[in-house]
């Protein structure tokens, strides 16, 4: 295939579609490096739209890590939009890459990150764009290695047909091993082909191959067992784990978009994995332990990314930024070096027990006050329990009451609908502590333009977590309960105008879970939904659950399962589950016995600051909790 840039062919069909500018590329930061000189070649992609993925920090980091390598080259590619499709189709131009145009099936690995399952048809249009056959097995030594990593990625076997490989965990270091063995592999000549590769790959015992497993049904539809189907292969597939994130400190040059994208901001991530234990929380449970950067590789990573960038925000992100054990000191010290700059910082994730006003006053030193956001998920104190959100209304109440009176006029609090073991009342729940919120706020100021907004989505069960065991909540109760709850908080006058309602409607949860927690046989209905023009399914406007529905009836008609049968029916705990030949760290035992906890109501605390609680992590994966304080304080860089 030829490897020159495609841009000649692309440059003319730009003024026909929407936003052509993501199209073009070229953006500060990027980078376009010597074909022939690379003896490994990525593609990286993440499968949603240039505004969508152009900030995602997993395909920066391994972009660029990648590129820093003698002899490797890495570029991104992102979904193109249907009106893209259509013309590309029309004048035979196969999916590209952003950085030089070049065709995507003529690189060594295709890196699909998925942070979300919505993404999987997407994969679908851009394997046929690019000339690759859809399913793994009708491919040739002349087609990349197609591999998956991202959350979506812990069950990638919905998927399995289409992928040749698949990545658990954090991707700094085992994308270089990969490198490493595909340099390999074509040094000695490519013996054995394709298959040898993935053999060696799989052998490492950090890659999984589907194609190196067989599963068995049981005649009720159950899995029977997943076995390797040759010797070498490992029975389990670990996921990997970056000990040292002050070893990593990426992305050091982070890309700026040229057309506008979902979040402008440099991102640092200042420590990864949570212990909170939150029940319905995937990225929680399969990101531990918790490893943090220190305060000082912060500090210069702020520092190196503003001038790299031109950025002026800074977002500290984490799965809960405020539980950093230095967060005050890190706060106090970006404050002070940027304070009478243009530089505003921000804290997108915050626990209400977390929080306090100190930290959200030196967030918002440079004047910019844009609303809180809290994430209480249960209405009630008895469903918090159960998912293990052990925050109490009183300290809700008492955080947005010390918030109204610092000056802040708008919360937001975020739930979800269709919890184990939720009821009507837990749903209504949430309007008396949305008036509560306002009530208190107009208490302490003396105003009436206090504003509170609820945001609601449909939970979906998730392997690795306790809850992946659950009946998931039919679309029709989610749906009615929305409906009731806005009822209930439109028909109060004295505070109904001060609450904003948005909520998502159950029906993409169902398919949501679907794709979460299935098997190897909601391939055919992924390919079925994809040939019958479904993309963007994470796209409000381009989401068809009737689609779903009728691609799941016709691809199943042969099996002994269907759509309920993935989504609303309870696993019992000797269940074979799809993943359970995936190895998160997490101990089954453990996970079951969580979810047992849970249906009681017992809470579990965080083994930050308790005891360890077996969850079976850092012996298994031979890791550890990683947590500060150091005692250093932000690089003594002069203030601005």
């Amino acid at each position: 295939m030829p490897v020159e840039s495609l841009f000649a062919r692309l440059e003319p069909l730009l003024p026909r579609v929407s936003k052509p500018i993501q199209y073009v590329g070229g953006e500060l930061n990027s980078q376009v490096k010597d074909w022939d000189a690379a003896e490994v070649r990525w593609a990286l992609m993440y499968p949603d739209a240039y505004e969508v993925g152009l900030p995602n920090q997993g395909i920066q980091i391994l972009y660029e890590i990648l590129n820093e390598r003698e002899g490797v080259l890495a570029e991104r590619t992102y979904s193109v939009w249907p009106d893209m499709e259509k013309l590309m189709r029309e004048h035979g131009i196969p999916q590209f890459t952003v950085d030089a145009h070049r065709p995507v099936g003529a690189f060594d690995l295709l890196g699909v990150s998925f942070a979300t399952e919505l993404g999987y048809t997407n994969l679908l249009t851009a394997l046929d764009l690019a000339g690759i056959p859809l399913e793994a097995a009708d491919r040739t030594d002349e087609h990349p290695i197609v591999i998956a990593g991202g959350h979506a990625a812990f069950n990638p076997e919905p998927i399995a047909d289409f992928l040749d490989a698949a990545v658990l965990g954090d991707g700094e270091e085992v994308v270089l091993a990969i490198t490493e063995v595909v340099r390999e592999w074509k040094a000695e000549g490519r013996p054995g082909g394709r298959d040898e590769l993935l053999m060696r790959l799989a052998a490492s015992g950090g890659v999984y191959v589907p194609k190196f497993y067989d599963v068995t049904y049981l005649p009720d539809g159950r899995i029977q067992r997943v076995a390797p189907n040759r010797p070498g292969v490992p029975w389990r597939v670990a996921k990997h784990t970056v000990m040292d994130l002050d070893a990593w400190p990426y992305p050091k040059k982070p890309l700026v978009p040229l057309a506008e994208t979902v979040h402008e901001r440099y991102s640092v991530e200042i420590f990864r994995g949570c212990t909170r234990g939150c029940r319905f929380c995937q990225a929680g449970m399969i990101t531990r332990p918790v490893r943090e950067r220190s305060i000082t590789t912060i500090g210069e990573m702020v520092d190196n990314g503003l001038k790299q960038s031109g950025f002026t925000e800074v977002g500290l992100l984490s799965l809960s930024s405020a539980d950093h054990s230095e967060i005050a000191d890190i706060a106090k010290g970006l404050a002070d070096r940027y304070e009478g700059t243009n530089t505003s910082l921000s804290l997108p994730s915050t626990r209400v027990d977390a929080f306090n006003i100190e930290l959200a006053n030196e967030f918002s030193r440079n004047g910019r006050r844009s609303g809180l956001t809290f994430a209480p998920e249960g209405g009630s104190e008895r469903l918090r329990r159960v998912i293990n959100k052990t925050v109490s209304e009183e300290d809700l109440i008492r955080t947005v009451t010390a918030a109204y009176a610092s000056g802040w006029r708008q919360v937001k609090l975020y739930f979800m609908c269709g919890l184990p073991t939720e009821t009507d009342e837990d749903v209504l729940a949430i309007a008396d502590m949305a008036r509560r919120v306002i009530a208190a706020g107009r208490e302490v100021t003396g105003r009436r333009d206090i504003r509170c907004t609820v945001s609601i989505g449909g939970f979906v069960p998730k392997p690795h977590t306790p809850f992946q065991w659950a009946a998931q909540c039919d679309h029709q109760t989610i749906d009615r309960r929305l409906r009731a709850l806005r009822d209930e908080l439109r028909r109060d006058r004295e505070y109904g105008r001060a609450i904003g309602l948005r909520y998502h409607e159950g029906k993409p949860s169902i398919i949501e879970g679907l794709l979460s927690r299935g098997d190897r046989r909601v391939g055919k209905i992924i390919r079925a939904v994809w040939e019958d023009g479904g993309r963007f399914d994470g796209w409000s406007e381009h989401f068809s659950y009737d689609r779903w529905v009728a691609c799941a009836e016709k691809a199943l008609a042969d099996e002994p399962v269907d759509l309920d049968w993935y989504t609303l029916r309870e696993r019992d705990e000797v269940e074979v589950l799809p993943w359970d030949h995936l190895d998160a760290g997490l101990d089954r035992e453990w996970l079951w016995q969580d979810w047992q906890d849970a249906l009681e109501e017992v809470e579990v605390e965080d083994c930050r600051w308790t005891p360890c609680y077996d969850c079976g992590v850092c012996p298994t994966m031979g890791t550890e909790i990683q947590i500060g304080p150091t005692g250093r304080k932000l690089l003594p860089l002069t203030v601005v």
